[in-house]
């Protein structure tokens, strides 16, 4: 079960003279809609003439920080990525400084899998080449490969639980 996607934006006018008022806010929901929830959650405001907004709280984000300011097309495009990919796309986008599209493409263009360790994948990609002897395998330290990959940057990897190891190609 996946944590919902949201986001709690408070109304600053309250919140200046001392007073919460806000709402939790599906972050995956049509733009429009979130829009609509923040006017009228403004437009409920303790305070007249509210119009500004913050974001004070939110969940889901994978481990992804949100700015208190951040534009709401982008809290929902970054909501988006994380409900495509739970299980990594916070961390990939801490990877990556907050880059969405680099965290896109990384993700389209450049992710190889999921693996138990670095060295798992690097014995993985020795097998698939079929040309080693097959009494020479014994011999390869697949963990010192792993992480030469690794320190040459041909690879990265983001860890997001004991064993479970996702490795990204670097070019």
């Amino acid at each position: 079960m996946c944590e919902e996607i949201r986001i709690y934006v408070a109304c600053l006018a309250a919140y200046n003279n001392g007073k919460l008022h806000g709402e939790w806010i599906d972050a995956t929901q049509d733009l429009d809609e979130i829009q609509d929830q923040i006017n009228r959650m403004l437009a409920e405001s303790p305070e007249e003439n509210a119009e500004e907004y913050a974001i004070h709280d939110y969940e889901g984000f994978g481990g992804y920080g949100l700015s208190e300011y951040e534009g709401i097309q982008s809290v929902h495009e970054i909501a988006g990525f994380i409900e495509e990919y739970p299980d990594l796309a916070g961390e990939l986008l801490n990877h990556f400084g907050g880059s969405l599209n680099d965290a896109r493409e990384a993700m389209e263009d450049y992710y190889s899998g999921c693996y138990r360790s670095v060295a798992d994948y690097a014995e993985e990609l020795t097998q698939d080449t079929n040309q080693i002897p097959e009494n020479l395998a014994y011999y390869i330290d697949y963990e010192r490969m792993g992480r030469d990959m690794e320190m040459s940057g041909d690879i990265y990897i983001i860890e997001t639980a004991h064993d479970e190891v996702h490795i990204f190609y670097s070019h």
